[in-house]
């Protein structure tokens, strides 16, 4: 049966854990996944996950996982960028969950947790070139590109009014 919840202080490094296989399937990384795993960990590349109460819940957002029975499967969560603009980050589900609509169901949850708070826009950065399926899911459900908001030059922007 699956699940969407909040995060709890147990369940981040298994959180961690589904971003980081996600990710080292899409991006296609030559490493062994525990190599590419303490490779990126050393490199801060989830530090906003080393404290989820101050980067997200006090920051005016969520972080929501989702599981199937008892094995985390996937992440999603949303935090304020200013007064009525949120950002959606962490968004990945398990490969092998794709296609089943979950993805869609956790974005649905952020969306109206942002709607809630009060946030109109919503900002998205994504690589174009490793997540064209991602890339083509957030363009059909409504958002579009606009000019990059941080200085990561990999990554484009986009936006969905909500």
């Amino acid at each position: 049966m699956i699940e969407i919840r909040r995060i709890n202080p147990d369940d981040v490094t298994a959180a961690r854990r589904v971003i980081y296989c996600v990710a080292h399937e899409i991006f296609n990384d030559p490493l062994p996944l525990e190599e590419s795993i303490a490779y990126h960990e050393s490199r801060g590349e989830l530090k906003d996950m080393d404290n989820i109460q101050q980067n997200y819940f006090d920051n005016g957002g969520i972080f929501l996982i989702m599981l199937d029975d008892s094995q985390l499967i996937g992440t999603g969560a949303i935090r304020k960028i200013q007064n009525d603009i949120c950002e959606l980050k962490r968004l990945w589900l398990l490969p092998s969950y794709h296609g089943e609509g979950l993805g869609y169901r956790v974005l649905q949850e952020l969306f109206s947790f942002a709607r809630q708070r009060g946030y109109r826009r919503i900002w998205r950065q994504i690589d174009a070139v490793h997540q064209s399926r991602a890339l083509n899911f957030y363009n059909h459900i409504g958002f579009y590109e606009i000019p990059r908001y941080t200085d990561h030059t990999v990554y484009i922007a986009m936006e969905m009014f909500l």
